[in-house]
Parts: structure tokens; C-alpha cells; sequence
């Protein structure tokens, strides 16, 4: 016969020492090993549920019927000491309305002791411990996702992918936009958007409706005090409350823009300067070059010496010139 290897802790809260043996039998069936732990009383279940801050225990088997506890009122003393783990209520009465309600409460299962076996037992403790763990992984990546989103330096939001509207906001959004949060949960993603820039939002949402694919690209974005900024924006879609979703992240790179500008313009100065270099600068120093030349000749009379000279200091004066609008523009850069 199968038998499981797992290690499984059970606590069982039952006062009924024939009912709590035939529980540790059924475990045994299918179970190897299993460590069965017996509370007769709502008070020292109390005591080995609470020894620790997480529930030392796999599942909690509880009788309904204990001497210090019952019904409703028993259920309602457990789940206040929170002991995180599922509780498996264990009824010798068939009550179908109680039953419901019990689940609604938070137990995870209701079994009815004349109608028990090993198998049901078995079956109901496994499914439940794995249905545990399963809403614990979900409560956890929830509670990621919360930390990443609402801690991000960056601005993040989520909107709705039909009515365009704002589902959350982080807090860096609203710092950054000046917008409070119930003013952006009764807007939508339009009014963060300059009025020419609507028309290419919405074919934009219309293209990625159709495609299912995540935008990656430039916009122009509006402040409450009506600054406008220009944002790197990056989406992906998402549930969110079970609605179909778009999560955005926003960089702004207006200052990037603005410093990507200031070195273009550097850049041109520098190409400027580099062909007034190359070019203008290079003919005075070529005339002074071929005027000094002809000084040196022997046959050169005084008028001409005169006439030579004035033409050097005229070229001079150029250079002289154009070296000052060079130094002009460096300071500028």
C-alpha cells in the first residue's frame, strides 16, 4: 500500500481519547511517519499553538466539542490566536448550514466524524496544507509586488486598459507630479498628457490592445503646476483586482534632454571652432607668411617695405581677432 514519506505534524484538538486513537490510526494508513500531537482542551491547544510566532504544526484537527469550548465561539477563539496554519474541523453533528459558514470563517475543511477514513482524511490534509502554501506563495508575491511598487524611487502606476483610468499610484508619483492620490484615482492616464499628445496616447493604447505587447518609448507628460517634462516610459499588462491592466514605469529625462542638448551644442561650437582653425585662421597666417617672405628680398625699396609692413599689421590684426572670438567661444562652452 502507498504510503507517504513526508514529514507531517498534526495537531489534534480532541478531548475523546477513542476519537483521537482512531484519527492516529487513519493518519498511519497512509502517512509513515506521522508526528500526531493531542490538545484535550481549546487551553492547551492554546498553549502549543502559541510556543512560537508561525504554527509548528502541517494542519490542526479540531473537535468542536471540547470542555472549555464549542461551535462558533471555539472557531472564533482559534482564529484569534492566528495560528497560520489550516484548521480541519472534525464534527460528529451534519450540519450543512454550520458547515458553510465554519468555511466562510476561515476553516479550511469540514469533515464529519461517522463518515471519516483514512483516504478522506488523508486526501483532505494533503489538499489543504498544499492549499496553504499555495495562498501563502500568493500572499507573498502580492506583498513583493506592493513593496516594489510603492517603494520604487521611480513613479509607477497602474491603469485600466479600457477606461484608461488610474487604479494605484506610488508615492513617488504623486511627489513627483504634484497630483494627490484621490485626484489621480479620478483621473485617467489623458490628463497627465498635453493636449496634442492625446491623439498619439490613444492610438498608441489601441496598438497595444492589439499587439499584447509591452510600449517602450519617449513621451511628453503634465504636472498639476503645468509643467510639461519629457519621461522614458516603460509598460507591462497585468491583473490587477481581476482587471485587465497596464503597470508604467516613468524615468523623467528632461534634465538628460537638456544636458544632451548643452553637448550638442558644445560639439558644434568645437566643429566651429575646428574650421575656423583650419580655414580662416590659416589665411592671415599664410599672407604673413608670403609678406615676410618678400621683406627679405634685397630688391625691395623702402616705399615697398612701408607698404609690405602696413599689410602684416593688418593681417596681424585679423589673426588677433579671430584668435579672441575663439577664446570667446571656449569661455562659452
Amino acid at each position: 500500500m502507498y504510503k507517504d514519506h513526508k514529514k507531517y505534524k498534526v495537531l489534534v484538538i480532541e478531548d475523546n481519547p477513542g476519537d483521537f486513537a482512531l484519527i492516529e490510526d487513519y493518519l498511519q494508513e497512509y502517512i509513515a511517519n506521522p508526528e500526531t500531537i493531542q490538545a484535550k482542551s481549546f487551553k492547551e491547544a492554546e498553549y502549543f499553538l502559541c510556543q512560537t510566532d508561525d504554527c509548528p504544526y502541517d494542519v490542526v484537527l479540531l473537535d468542536l466539542s471540547l470542555p472549555d469550548g464549542s461551535g462558533e465561539q471555539l472557531i472564533f477563539d482559534l482564529n484569534a490566536l492566528e495560528p497560520g496554519c489550516p484548521v480541519i474541523i472534525l464534527s460528529g453533528y451534519s450540519d450543512f448550514e454550520f458547515s458553510v459558514r465554519s468555511l466562510s470563517l476561515g476553516v479550511s475543511d469540514y469533515l464529519i466524524k461517522d463518515d471519516l477514513s483514512p483516504s478522506v482524511l488523508y486526501k483532505s490534509l494533503v489538499y489543504n496544507i498544499e492549499r496553504k502554501r499555495i495562498l501563502h506563495d500568493l500572499e507573498e508575491s502580492k506583498s513583493r509586488y506592493s513593496h516594489l511598487f510603492h517603494l520604487s524611487p521611480q513613479p509607477m502606476w497602474v491603469f485600466d486598459l479600457e477606461s484608461l483610468k488610474f487604479l494605484d499610484v506610488n508615492q513617488a508619483t504623486l511627489s513627483h507630479y504634484g497630483f494627490s492620490r484621490e485626484e489621480f484615482l479620478s483621473m485617467t492616464i489623458k490628463e497627465i498628457r498635453p493636449a496634442e499628445e492625446v491623439v498619439k496616447l490613444e492610438n498608441l493604447i489601441q496598438s497595444s490592445r492589439l499587439t499584447q505587447k509591452p510600449f517602450h518609448g519617449m513621451a511628453k507628460h503634465r504636472k498639476k503646476n503645468g509643467d510639461i517634462i519629457h519621461v522614458e516610459v516603460k509598460t507591462n499588462f497585468i491583473k490587477f483586482k481581476d482587471q485587465d491592466a497596464i503597470l508604467v514605469l516613468s524615468s523623467d529625462i528632461t534634465e538628460r534632454l537638456k544636458y544632451i542638448k548643452t553637448i550638442e551644442k558644445q560639439n558644434q561650437q568645437m566643429r566651429e571652432i575646428a574650421w575656423i582653425q583650419s580655414h580662416v585662421v590659416r589665411a592671415p597666417i599664410a599672407r604673413l607668411m608670403g609678406l615676410v617672405n618678400l621683406i627679405d628680398l634685397e630688391k625691395a625699396t623702402d616705399k615697398d617695405h612701408k607698404e609690405l609692413l602696413t599689410h602684416i599689421m593688418d593681417s596681424a590684426e585679423e589673426l588677433d581677432k579671430i584668435v579672441r572670438e575663439i577664446n570667446t567661444k571656449t569661455k562659452e562652452m
